[in-house]
Formats: structure tokens, sequence, C-alpha cells
């Protein structure tokens, strides 16, 4: 039926012009933003993973940051090692110098003593932002490494920043001090005697190691008539158990520092055994000290059943207010103007040049480590980047080719429109 009144064609013509004409306006908006998905309205679910990921890529920025921050402060620290390594390597040759007879002595220590004092200069100003990993003599839990934000983890509990831990490596040469009074002793922790086996092992696995804990390694030889060692060099206590007031200036002896485990205790007394031997003249087929894991394990050639050599690990607990000593503190005791001396500063030098280089190592680790995990963190931006993209990103050919189309449809539908309002035209006629 037709009717003057209703025209129904035009109204589905109109209808599909405005559909047309909102398609239009939508591929425009694509076109123009260079986004398929540019608000919650268009995908709700789409546009909260984008925002979502968004946040993460701008975290993952904020890394980046953290991360150069780390690599720069580790940069610092590890040109600082490997300086004072030279610096050692030095010394180490003014030593070799000092073992000559026809040499004076006393002219190589000044130049020794420089060099020592150089060495302290650059622990103090190899900083960055005012960190300093050279210097490690705090107490306090933690203090013995530094926290960098790695990167980004999202789980179930949402999403939360994770550190990569940076160990400080001290190669100060300050000294250590053990006080006389005060915490908890214990003398003969672990203990071994030598006597004709001629071999034993102190295992320390049982001990707890905290920051400011003192530890001394004790000697108390048994040979009366002297005939196979002297006593006096073995003896570094007045009674076969070392008391308490002699842990204070006990010769072999070390003040633990933050992150130090039982092998580092026992690889640093080792290292002072060494010293106080060269220093005491005592050979190493008297007795040998070598640290072993968490164990050490002593030696000797000449020892019998009558003539004994016992060796006891003291504690003191760090309650007592003792202070670590830096990682050079041996440094401070070498003096070359003896001939004796001389011979105990080689025996010196060679564990502090393996402190310092290994110092060097641990940083150049750790920055490998930081900018291994800043390459990641950039691989992994750009594939969250580009897999945003794909979510919400409009694909300009498909848009255009759209555009081209609707508006050849927006075309067609105004003709359509225009045809449909021409139809009531038509009535006209039956009244001619």
């Amino acid at each position: 039926m037709s009717s003057i009144l209703t025209n129904d064609s035009a109204t589905i013509a109109l209808m599909t012009l405005q559909s047309i004409n909102t398609s239009i306006a939508e591929v425009q908006t694509e076109i123009a933003t260079g986004r398929r998905v540019a608000g919650a309205e268009d995908n709700a679910a789409v546009w909260a993973i984008a925002k979502t990921m968004e946040a993460d890529v701008l975290g993952y920025r904020k890394v980046a940051d953290s991360l150069a921050l780390g690599g720069a402060t580790l940069a610092v620290a590890r040109k600082g090692a490997e300086t004072i390594t030279e610096l050692l390597t030095e010394i180490k040759g003014q030593v070799v110098t000092a073992q000559e007879e026809n040499v004076d002595r006393a002219k190589i220590q000044n130049t020794v003593s420089s060099l020592r004092d150089q060495i302290g200069a650059v622990v103090e100003t190899a900083q960055f932002n005012g960190l300093n990993l050279l210097n490690n003599r705090d107490t306090g839990t933690g203090s013995g490494s530094e926290a960098v934000l790695g990167f980004l983890q999202r789980d179930s509990l949402g999403v939360r920043g994770v550190d990569i831990s940076i160990g400080k490596q001290d190669l100060s040469t300050a000294r250590r001090e053990i006080t006389a009074s005060g915490g908890t002793y214990s003398g003969s922790e672990v203990s071994a005697t030598l006597t004709l086996t001629r071999s034993a092992t102190l295992d320390a696995s049982a001990l707890t190691v905290t920051a400011g804990m003192a530890f001394s390694l004790s000697l108390y030889g048994t040979d009366g008539d002297g005939s196979t060692f002297v006593q006096a060099d073995l003896r570094t206590t007045s009674g076969a158990t070392q008391s308490r007031a002699e842990m204070a200036s006990a010769p072999i002896s070390y003040v633990a520092r933050d992150g130090d485990g039982i092998g580092d205790v026992l690889s640093q007394l080792s290292q002072r055994y060494a010293s106080y031997a060269a220093r005491s003249g005592i050979d190493s087929s008297v007795l040998q000290v070598q640290a072993s894991g968490s164990s050490l394990d002593i030696s000797s050639e000449v020892t019998t059943a009558s003539d004994t050599i016992a060796v006891k690990i003291d504690t003191l607990s760090a309650d007592a207010g003792n202070t670590i000593g830096g990682g050079l503190e041996l440094l401070a005791d070498l003096d070359v103007t003896t001939a004796d001396g001389a011979n105990d500063a080689l025996a010196t030098i060679e564990g502090l040049l393996d402190i310092s280089t290994n110092a060097a190592a641990a940083f150049g680790s750790d920055q490998r480590r930081l900018e291994t995990q800043t390459r990641f963190n950039d691989r992994l931006t750009d594939a969250m980047t580009s897999g945003i993209g794909v979510l919400v990103d409009a694909d300009l050919e498909e848009s255009s080719a759209r555009l081209q189309a609707l508006q050849v449809q927006q075309q067609l539908a105004i003709q359509a429109m225009s045809i449909a309002n021409g139809a009531p035209g038509v009535l006209l006629s039956l009244f001619r």
C-alpha cells in the first residue's frame, strides 16, 4: 500500500545512510588516531589488557634507569679495584726488591707506604652518587650488598619489582679491633691436635657467622727440648686454651663482615696464619694450614707422639662491639726494613693481590649481569610494545579500503533515499 503520510522506503534508506555515516566516522577516527581501540567503549576487554601492558612498558623504562645507575656504580667500583690491583702489583715489586741484602730498605719502605696511602685514597674516592662499593665495614644485616631494581614480575598477586643484589668488596686498609670484654666468648669451638698422625681437619660447618663476630686461630705447641720445633713460635696463648683476654690481641684473628660465610672466615684465618708463619719463621713442614670449604686442613711433617701442636678456633659474639677490619688490613703491617719483615711481606702481598683481583672480577661479573638484564629488558619492552600494537593499532591499509567502500555505499544510499523520497510524487499522477 502506498501512502503520502508514511514512506517506509525513505525511512529504510535513511537508516541505511545513517549506519553508513556512522561506519565512515569510525573508520576516519581509526585513520586519524591510528588506533582500532582508542577507548574502553571500543572494546573494553582489549582496552584493559592494553592499558595494563602499557603500564608495564612504562615501568620497564624506569627499571632501565635503575639498571643504568647500578651499572655506572659498578663500573666505578671495578675501575677502583683494578687500580688497587695495579698498586698492589707495584708494592709486590718493591717487596721483591727488598729481598736483596744490598738495598736501602728504608727507602723501599717509604715507597711502599706511599703506595699504601694511595690505595686508601682510591677506596675513599671510588664512589658514584654517594655509594661506595669498596667499603664494607658495617655490621648491619644486608649492609654487605646493594639492591638494584632488575625487572618486574607479574603473577596472581599482582606486579612487583625484583631486585638484583650487588655485593660489596671491601678493599680498605682499616684495622680490626676485638674488644677485651663483653659478648659471649667460646674457646676451643673446633680443635684438633697433630701428633704422630700429622694431619687433621677442623670441621667448622656447625659455626654460625654473623657480621661483627670475631674468630681466632690459636696454636699451642709442645716440644720441651726444642728438638723438633721452636715451642715459643707455636704458642699464641699462655695456656693450652686461649683466654677471653688473650682473644683481644690474638695474632691470627678476623672479624666477620656482612655476607661472610664460614668459608670466607676460614680463608681469612688461613691467610693470616700464612703471614704469622712468615713473620715467626715457621716453615710449612712444621705446620701448614689450608682452608677447604667449611673446614681447615692442618698438617705437619715433624710432630710425634710427644711433640704435638694443638690448633683451635675460638669465637667472640658480635654483641661484644668488635670493629670490622678492611679487606686489605694486613697491608698496614708490611714492613720491609728488615729481612724477616721482607719475607713476611712477600707472603702477605700474594694474599692481598688475590683479594683485590677477586674483588675486581666480582664487580665485572655483576656489571655483565646488569648489562645482560638491560638487553633482555629492552627486547622484552619491544615485544610488549609490538603486542600492544597488535591489540589496539588500526590496519591503515584495511581502513583505507573500507573508507573507499563506505563512501561508495554512502553515495548509493543518498541516491536510494532520493528515489524513495520521490515515490509519493508518483501518486499525483493518479489524480490527473
